[in-house]
């Protein structure tokens, strides 16, 4: 303004002169005319006496100059305020989230309250490579140098200790801090804003905050170690965002991350997992585990398959995971796996989920593989505290290290249930009592042994080699109470018969773990339980589901729910593909097995159950019909490792007659067909190994069979 107001001084007189000019041109003119013009041509001011023109023309650009100039500088002037005022509000901003940061970050130096005061902003241990200019303290310029992008994560308090280097944490440089970066705008209102609540926040925090007492030994205060990074809570190290999170530490969980790396090699993957190990395979814990010959094999949990190679119950050893504190910065990705943390909420809208620390963790694209939590009886949940004391829901590497360890410590021991978990654990507890003395008694509601799946013939042959293990078989009991008395479970069945025992196994099924599905706003399947998915196992546009807990759509049998190693792998395998955009369909018919020791064992797949008609085809076994000569042959005690979703290429029949062998005492070796609306939907082979590609195939197909003793040439079973 001061600029315009000189120019106009200087430029007046030239202004005055011509307007006078303008008026005596105008007087002349119209004296010469006679008259006076009621206005004035605007060209005349061009056109009149000599020597007038110039300086009208001088006149108009003077006063065109005046505006152009003024316009000018009102525009710069507007601009210049405007920047002020965003410059003002983006420090305002900033003053707002350091000030909610320092409300709930623990102190961490160890300093006076002197020094404090002097220093203020040094518990914002962040780097220092971008300074801010916005926070400067009255006493000395500011150095305060978080970035606009680390304010606005959602780290957890203590989670900027991790992040700061060694020397920026130390109690020493807390005074460089200070007087290195000097403040670039000195804004009176900017300086005495920011500056009372660090001090007066930064005191209380440090008597406060467990995290941070000053007294406490430098394992608990990180920031008084020399190197900055002391031991710390694992909370600390959560990244707070994964690009692909799964939730459950389990085979479908596994199968995925290995689907993800495999399309995609930087992924990022993050496993979370209630459970403290890492992600292992579930059969051989009622299964080959208990017929090992090491002492040790609770800790090792390493034990040799049927064909006699040795190998861990984990997928893979610790050296083949990242840590979380690498995920976020890993520049070929990685698989992290967070344990003993469990996700209580999910936020799908927001793209994140609460563990139960409450850290939150976001994510891209999200695979729930939560598989299920053992059933209990009523009667014993009913029954208190000290009987559920001595009651054991196996399920996990914590239960078979328990019960291993209480079944050698008691004298009795009762398996209530009939299916696949409780006769492989009467089975390999057994024969164990042949050694120890244990008495091993298996109850179950069915006439006999696995007797919802097998039909009623071979159940009863199954009976008879369950008890042959050493096991005492009570069929038809429905438990009506379970009491303790004398330091002894009383078991009573409804039909007046009583059990004493020392410990219990419940193995009475699985209820798919769907505790997400409220938060989630996911559905669940009112008939089989679990969470509905479409065919590519997706729940929501990028929520997946695998394993135990999915309730997908079979394209040949309907909506089904499987609870099996097989069904685990391939469709964590084939949700890792479609999370990273296959939209693959699930078509995978898959397999199921149980042994009941290293001699008699059987491979299922489809529909088994007993309520179906079914058609039995047996021959006479060899001695290369049990699994422990399939293992052998295979390579692998794990049998869906070496299933191929390829067509069967062995479909051709053998030319031996195969006579139908019904209702024999000795079923050596068969195929046993489950028929609804005569199609074939589902089929046990029976001492039949590595066949299960034709059998697959036969299901496929859906096609009705005249004679069934023609398709079971397919398996070749009478070839020696």
């Amino acid at each position: 303004m001061l600029k315009c107001r000189n120019v106009w001084r200087k430029l007046a007189p030239f202004a005055r002169a011509s307007s006078t000019l303008c008026r005596q041109n105008v007087k002349r003119t119209g004296l010469h005319n006679a008259r006076v013009p009621g206005h004035v041509p605007t060209a005349h001011m061009a056109t009149g006496p000599t020597g007038s023109g110039g300086e009208n023309r001088l006149y108009v650009l003077v006063i065109g100059a005046v505006a152009i100039g003024g316009g000018i500088y009102a525009y710069r002037t507007i601009q210049e305020g405007k920047q002020r005022y965003e410059e003002r509000i983006a420090t305002n901003t900033s003053l707002h989230h350091q000030s909610a940061k320092q409300t709930t970050t623990s102190v961490q130096i160890e300093t006076p309250a002197t020094e404090a005061i002097e220093t203020e902003v040094v518990p914002e241990s962040e780097p220092q490579a971008a300074p801010s200019t916005e926070e400067p303290s009255p006493p000395v310029p500011d150095a305060e140098t978080a970035a606009p992008s680390e304010t606005t994560e959602p780290l957890q308090a203590d989670e900027p200790v991790l992040e700061a280097a060694p020397e920026e944490t130390a109690e020493a440089p807390a005074k460089p801090l200070v007087e290195e970066e000097p403040s670039s705008e000195p804004g009176p209102a900017e300086q005495t804003e920011p500056s009372p609540p660090p001090v007066v926040e930064s005191e209380p925090a440090a008597s406060e905050s467990p995290a941070a007492k000053l007294s406490e030994p430098p394992a608990e205060v990180v920031a008084e170690s020399a190197a900055g990074l002391d031991t710390a809570p694992p909370s600390l190290a959560l990244p707070p965002h994964a690009p692909y999170l799964l939730i459950g530490g389990g085979t479908a969980s596994f199968a995925a991350a290995r689907s993800i790396r495999a399309r995609d090699p930087g992924a990022r993957v993050l496993i979370v997992t209630d459970e403290p190990d890492l992600p292992y395979m579930r059969p051989p814990l009622s299964k080959e585990l208990w017929f090992s010959d090491d002492p040790a094999v609770t800790d090792s949990l390493r034990f040799k398959q049927w064909n006699g190679k040795e190998r861990s119950i984990y997928f893979q050893p610790p050296s083949f995971y990242i840590t979380a504190e690498e995920l976020s910065n890993a520049e070929n990705g990685g698989v992290a796996v967070l344990t003993s943390k469990k996700v209580v909420h999910m936020d799908v809208r927001g793209n994140k989920v609460k563990l139960d620390d409450d850290t939150e963790i976001s994510y891209d694209k999200c695979l729930i593989a939560t598989g299920g939590v053992p059933r209990n009886l009523q009667v014993i949940d009913r029954a208190g505290e000290e009987v559920q004391k001595k009651t054991t829901l196996f399920r996990k590497i914590d239960d078979f290290r328990s019960l291993d360890k209480v079944s050698r410590n008691i004298k009795s021991i009762t398996v209530i249930g009939g299916g696949f978990l409780g006769s492989e654990l009467a089975c390999a507890l057994g024969r164990r009592s042949h050694h120890s003395g244990l008495e091993v008694i298996q109850m179950f509601p069915e006439k006999g042994n696995m007797g919802k799946v097998l039909p009623e013939y071979l159940s009863n042959w199954t009976t008879d080699k369950v008890k042959t293990e050493g096991v005492k078989v009570i069929s038809e009991a429905l438990v009506k109470s379970v009491t303790c008395k004398d330091d002894q479970l009383e078991i009573k069945l409804k039909d007046g018969r009583l059990v004493k025992t020392d410990h219990i196994v419940a193995a009475v099924g699985l209820e798919p773990n769907v505790d997400l599905a409220k938060s989630a706003g996911l559905e669940v399947d009112s008939d089989f339980g679990g969470y509905r998915v479409n065919a590519e196992l997706q729940a929501r546009s990028n929520i997946w589901v695998a394993g135990d807990a999915a309730c997908f759509y079979d394209i040949r049998l309907g909506r089904r729910r499987v609870e099996h190693h097989d069904h685990a792998v391939v469709s964590g395998r084939l949700a890792g593909e479609n999370m990273t955009g296959a939209n693959k369909p699930y078509w995978h018919q898959s397999m199921f097995w149980s042994d009941l020791g290293p001699d008699v064992g059987y491979e299922a797949i489809g529909i088994v159950d007993s309520s179906l008609p079914t058609v039995g085809v047996f021959a006479k076994a060899t001695a290369k019909d049990t699994p422990k000569a399939a293992t052998e042959m295979s390579g692998t005690g794990i049998r869906s490792e070496s299933e191929t979703e390829d067509v069967a290429s062995s479909a051709v029949a053998a030319s031996t007659p195969a006579p139908a062998v019904t209702h024999k005492d000795d079923y050596g070796k068969g195929v046993i067909f489950y028929l609804r609306d005569k199609v074939v939907v589902g089929i046990i082979l029976w001492n039949v190994f590595n066949q299960m590609p034709i059998a697959r195939k036969i299901i496929k197909d859906g096609e009705e069979h005249a004679d069934l003793n023609e398709v079971a040439k397919l398996f070749n079973i009478h070839e020696d």
